[in-house]
């Protein structure tokens, strides 16, 4: 269907007819290779590209609260190191105070252990060192059954000292002291009365005798 010109125009030049009509035949079996025109196909691709471009803004939305996220946790992280290590300075002050008077003496401390390893405040662990009125300092681990509870009481009460909290329920803490301890733990226990409401479950004459108030189950 093409008019004389519009063939000139189109026309190539070649040098075998033989070598030509087998390049048409080429094409002709890759157009029939092509198949049947699918004439859905605009349409299918207007369908594909808006649900391209529909996930592809989600996308970089996702992207977008990732980075949001992960500059959050950054930040976290950051304000938790740095707030760490300032409560932790203020409890082993604390602890030490407190460790003394329920003890009459001596000295407690907390350290930081792992920290060169880790190279990281917040994964480090923490260990308790004690030093009871008339003995050398040692680990908490290797104190008397009655000594680890004192310990462990004069570090509660040093973190409560710091940031009291409207109430506390303690369930026989001081079950493992002897009485001398007993009347020290409770007369500490009635300084905190100030800022802190106590609920004390005990069996221990002592801690009965300081209560304001006894009720018996």
């Amino acid at each position: 269907q093409l008019s004389v010109s519009q063939a000139e125009n189109l026309c190539v030049e070649f040098e075998s007819l033989t070598a030509l009509r087998a390049q048409v035949a080429d094409l002709r079996g890759k157009i029939r290779a092509l198949g049947s025109v699918n004439v859905s196909a605009i349409e299918e691709y207007k369908e594909v590209s808006e649900r391209y471009e529909f996930l592809h803004a989600q996308h970089a939305d996702l992207e977008e609260a990732k980075a949001s996220l992960e500059k959050i946790i950054t930040d976290l992280d950051e304000g938790m190191r740095k707030q760490f290590a300032e409560k932790f300075a203020d409890i082993q002050t604390a602890f030490d105070k407190t460790f003394k008077e329920l003890f009459g003496g001596g000295k407690g401390s907390l350290e930081l252990t792992g920290e060169e390893e880790t190279k990281d405040i917040l994964e480090c662990g923490i260990r308790i060192i004690a030093q009871p009125p008339g003995k050398k300092l040692q680990n908490m681990m290797q104190l008397s059954g009655g000594e680890k509870a004192l310990t462990a009481i004069a570090l509660l009460f040093a973190i409560q000292n710091l940031k009291p909290s409207p109430f506390c329920l303690l369930d026989e803490i001081e079950a493992a002291l002897d009485d001398s301890n007993v009347d020290r733990f409770a007369n500490y226990l009635h300084k905190l009365t100030k800022n802190t409401q106590f609920i004390v479950i005990t069996h221990r004459r002592g801690t009965m005798t300081a209560a304001d108030r006894l009720y018996g189950i």
